[in-house]
Order: C-alpha cells, then structure tokens, then sequence
C-alpha cells in the first residue's frame, strides 16, 4: 500500500444530464475520472468516495435517498473502498474523511469530481491546511455557468479560473493523461 489515495468528490446523478444540476462537461470529466479510478485500482492504491446530501429541508439537489444523490454508475465504489457522506462543500467538515486518511497513513491525495468553484475548492484548501499534498486532475472536474451582478460567467472560465488559482498556491493541477500515461 502506498501513501496515497484517490478521493472522488461529488460524481452524483443530479449533476448529469436528465438530473437536477446539471453540470457543463460531467460527461467527459467523469469519463476521465474512471480513467484516473482504474488507474488507482491497478496500482492497488486507496480510494475514497465523497457523497453529498443536503438536508431534506432545503435539498435542490442531493436530496436524502433520492436517484440524483446516488454516485454516477461511471464512479461507482467497489467492495472495501469507502463512501464519506458529506453535509457541507468541503469533505473534511464535520465527517470522518481525515481519519480514514490518517488510518492508512495517506500523505497525498489526487482530487477530482465536482463543483470546481465550491467542493473541489473547499477540499482542496482544506486537504493542504491539513498537510497533504496535493494534486487535481483538471480535465476530471466540472462546473456550471454563473452569474454575479449582472454577468454571465461560462462554465469554462470559472473552471478554469479556480484552477489557476489552485495551482497558483494549492496544489499540482495537471490532466488526466499526466496520470495515466506515468503509469507504463
């Protein structure tokens, strides 16, 4: 077992087409976020996924036992890798994330899923206050469009803004291939 671990944010039904979220590009990111997953599970290294639920109170989306809270048949945990459910956008807030980590003695993390301008982020920064090192599989993660007083912000820019930013001071930020061309 090595010191690192995959962690899978957020790939749930709602963020994909016919969902109630849909995301700009959650095909193709999750299609390469099981690239990045079959990687790991060849390399035998941890896997950890995260799934939201919000409140049943105020739920857009990732309502409690709903189909769009499930986690996207292309991602799906297998037998032995855990599901860390998750109330708020960062993994590490108020669930057990950290101490499945420190458990295997995990120092790096690989992030990808979804949103990039709220879970990634959040988890990101918070992964490198905790001391980890960091990567984020840019191509893996997706995001929406925005509006902020009056402008529309396509998806695009916002994904690629959070990056930049990430890879300003946070993490290595790096596509798919990175990974799994390193591995032949």
């Amino acid at each position: 077992m090595t010191d690192e671990a995959l962690i899978i944010v957020d790939l749930q039904n709602d963020y994909f087409p016919g969902g109630r979220w849909p995301l700009v590009g959650i095909e193709e990111a999750a299609g390469n976020g099981r690239l990045v997953l079959s990687h790991f599970r060849e390399k035998d290294m941890a896997v950890v996924h995260i799934r939201h639920e919000f409140l049943p109170d105020n739920a857009p989306f990732f309502a409690p036992g709903s189909y769009g809270a499930q986690i996207n048949e292309l991602v799906l945990p297998k037998e032995g890798e855990p599901v860390v459910l998750k109330h708020h956008p960062n993994a590490f807030r108020d669930t057990n994330l950290k101490t499945l980590l420190d458990e295997r003695e995990i120092r790096k993390l690989t992030i990808l899923g979804a949103m990039s301008h709220v879970c990634i982020d959040a988890t990101v920064r918070a992964a490198v206050d905790f001391g980890y090192d960091v990567t984020v599989v840019h191509d893996a993660v997706a995001t929406r469009d925005l509006e902020f007083n009056g402008t529309n912000v396509p998806a695009n820019q916002v994904h690629s803004a959070y990056m930049a930013a990430l890879a300003f001071t946070y993490a290595k930020v790096i596509p798919t291939a990175e990974i799994v061309h390193t591995s032949e």
